[in-house]
């Protein structure tokens, strides 16, 4: 992307100062690398973790949900906030309460801690990705920003790939607390750089509700664990109780939404086509990404007997392409439009995990894979800034926080009901008793997450291209 410069109000004086464009790329989207890299390299500390601590599977998992959960809860409260008190001041908080979450991680000695710890730091992950977003878009002028929410998305991706190799190298090299005091320096680097070469930016300065905050909190962490839980064989009434709850209080929140006069989630943004479509084709492109985020690694190890650092490298065909194409499918969506090339990325991801669900089987080669792995990748690569560009143009710049902040809230209930309905495929078809089953279960689920890719078409089909 080709330097270029933004104006914006200087703090205080009314004048105006300009922005380097590229420092806002590189800024913006090192927030969401820290985010999304924080999830995934945890996945291949797991095993020292859970051993260092002495504890069982079972209690492992909340260190590894809690983060997500505690994202999906806080997310449009946090944009709220960003909205009315300055979109990088929240973004640099974000940041910083995510910094500190790290070094309570590195620090704790028992679970509970650790987990509480989690939580602190996906408060603040809960904002840097929205606030990002928002502060990269509207500060990016029309034509190019589909090119740089390519590049974000690009970026965001490589934590798919650098997480679990770095996760890996320094459980190896070091030990697992180190997987969170690397985040330390770099947070403390990105605040100040952010304070001095971000732009800052508010949108409609409404009013936080403390009860639609308390909702809003509830409903999602409610859902988002009764959900978790579905997946264990042992699911308690409580889980169900809490679920339905959740639910009633979900329904109370979209009234209220529907009554107030500054809600948190203006219901008028779904009257637009666009704007609906988008997010239920994100609901849909990143439930079917996130169920194979969660067996493909399993399978490689169980059926492929190979180790997690070789897993890292073995999924490159798919989570490289992210980096590699998406700065050129953002290019496409600003030429384009965005509804032809979402559809387009929907249906090459939906076909790309068919051909695996197809041609894999349990004696089959690695390779038998790797054209369909890749297909996938630039699939998501095409379909991801498309349909962030279609959801966020569907708005008024003022209200660009608030759908960025609904559009994440898609993308992560998406990756959340994906990755369970993903596992109660795999449990339905097959099972962990050894590699036949294994792969039987591995099978279906790549296909159901195929078919939820394909259904992602019938709502990138319906919006309008907004390019310009």
């Amino acid at each position: 992307m080709n330097a270029s410069t933004a104006t914006a109000p200087s703090s205080g004086t009314g004048k105006s100062k300009q922005f380097n464009t590229t420092w806002i790329l590189i800024l913006t989207s090192l927030g969401f690398f820290m985010s999304m890299m924080d999830s995934m390299i945890v996945t291949t500390a797991s095993t020292a973790i859970r051993t260092d601590l002495n504890i069982s599977v079972n209690m492992l998992q909340w260190a590894l949900n809690a983060y997500n959960i505690t994202i999906g809860a806080v997310l449009l409260v946090g944009v709220s906030m960003g909205e009315r008190i300055g979109r990088r001041r929240i973004y640099n908080i974000g940041i910083f309460i995510f910094t500190l979450g790290s070094v309570f991680c590195a620090l704790s000695t028992n679970i509970s801690l650790l987990v509480v710890s989690r939580i602190v730091e996906g408060i603040g992950a809960s904002v840097m990705t929205p606030m990002s977003m928002a502060i990269l878009t509207n500060s990016i002028p029309q034509n190019e920003r589909g090119k740089a929410l390519g590049i974000w998305s690009g970026i965001g991706g490589l934590a798919l790939i650098v997480g679990p190799s770095l996760g890996g190298f320094i459980v190896a090299k070091l030990a697992w607390q180190w997987i969170f005091w690397i985040n330390v320096p770099i947070g403390i680097i990105a605040i100040y750089l952010s304070s001095k070469l971000l732009p800052e930016s508010k949108g409609n300065r409404d009013k936080i509700n403390p009860l639609d905050t308390m909702l809003i909190i509830f409903t999602f962490a409610g859902l988002i664990w009764s959900l978790s839980e579905i997946t264990s064989s042992t699911m308690s009434m409580i889980a169900i109780i809490i679920g339905l709850l959740s639910i009633i209080l979900g329904i109370w929140f979209i009234f209220r939404q529907n009554t107030e006069s500054n809600p948190m989630i203006p219901l008028n943004y779904f009257k637009s086509r666009t704007f609906t479509g988008g997010n239920l084709a994100t609901f849909l492109l990143y439930a079917a990404m996130y169920g194979v985020v969660f067996f493909l690694p399993q399978f490689l190890q169980v059926v492929g007997k190979v180790d997690p650092l070789v897993v890292g490298l073995e999924i490159l065909p798919w989570t490289g392409t992210l980096v590699i194409v998406a700065p050129f499918a953002g290019k496409a969506v600003d030429k384009y439009g965005e509804r032809l090339i979402a559809t387009i990325g929907l249906i090459f991801q939906g076909i790309g995990y068919l051909l695996i669900s197809i041609f894999v089987h349990e004696q089959s080669s690695y390779f038998t894979m790797v054209i369909p792995l890749a297909l996938a990748g630039v699939g998501l690569s095409m379909a991801g800034p498309a349909l962030q560009k279609a959801v966020l143009g569907a708005v008024e710049p003022t209200a660009i926080g608030k759908a960025s902040g609904i559009y994440n809230v898609f993308r992560l209930l998406g990756g959340a009901v994906g990755t369970t309905l993903v596992v109660i495929v795999f449990y339905r078809f097959g099972s962990i008793i050894d590699s036949k089953f294994f792969t039987n279960g591995f099978r279906a689920a790549m296909f159901f997450s195929a078919v939820l890719s394909i259904l992602g078409i019938i709502f990138s089909l319906r919006f309008k291209n907004i390019k310009k």
